[in-house]
């Protein structure tokens, strides 16, 4: 299978948080890059198709769609790129 990514992700082993109107679910997350993740929930059907990611380790956010689910693995896009200055 052809490597379609265009960024390498790191593999990890955190613990972060799926945050979508006013609900919170546990996840780890697998691995990233500066485009997108995987992580790992214990059930993907309450996984909305957006969301935002809140790591455990330093609180930081980002927006987040669902590009593929595989078993308890979700692939994810950022939505968002860090730094932006979306915030007006």
């Amino acid at each position: 299978m052809d490597e379609k990514r265009k960024h390498t992700r790191t593999q990890i082993e955190e613990r972060a948080y799926v945050s979508s109107g006013g609900s919170v679910m546990s996840c780890v997350l697998r691995n990233i890059s500066p485009a997108g993740a995987a992580i790992d929930v214990d059930n993907p059907a309450f996984v909305p198709q957006r969301f935002r990611l809140v790591m455990a380790k330093d609180s930081s956010v980002r927006d987040c769609r669902v590009i593929w689910i595989q078993k308890n693995r979700i692939g994810l896009a950022f939505v968002d790129e860090p730094g932006d200055a979306g915030r007006g």
